[in-house]
């Protein structure tokens, strides 16, 4: 995992996003926020477990299905399985240490 600061880019919406290997955040303080990247860690375990392309069209196809569903950006993006298991264990920081594999299915 490598951690990289790409304040400038970013939608001031977004304070992390994960691109195998790699992990973007806001700023300097989202660097060093565990919890913050743990969420970041499990998307790039689930990244790995799809073969990172995958991960992404699965990703985008779900968010677009959840969108149609609900009508509403903010929610279909919550719903989305990898958001949900994310979320939910983001706070637990020895998660990864005993997830089985493809446990995001869980959250569909």
């Amino acid at each position: 995992m490598i951690v990289i600061v790409f304040k400038y880019s970013m939608p001031t919406w977004v304070r992390g996003i994960a691109f195998f290997p790699f992990i973007f955040v806001s700023n300097k303080m989202d660097s060093k926020n565990n919890i913050l990247l743990n969420h970041e860690k499990i998307h790039l375990r689930q990244q790995l477990e799809l073969a990172i392309l995958l991960f992404y069209v699965w990703y985008l196809f779900e968010f677009v299905i959840r969108f149609i569903r609900l009508g509403n950006v903010k929610q279909a993006y919550t719903n989305i399985s990898f958001e949900r298991e994310a979320y939910q264990n983001e706070q637990n920081l020895s998660y990864l240490k005993k997830r089985p594999l493809f446990k995001f299915l869980g959250y569909t």
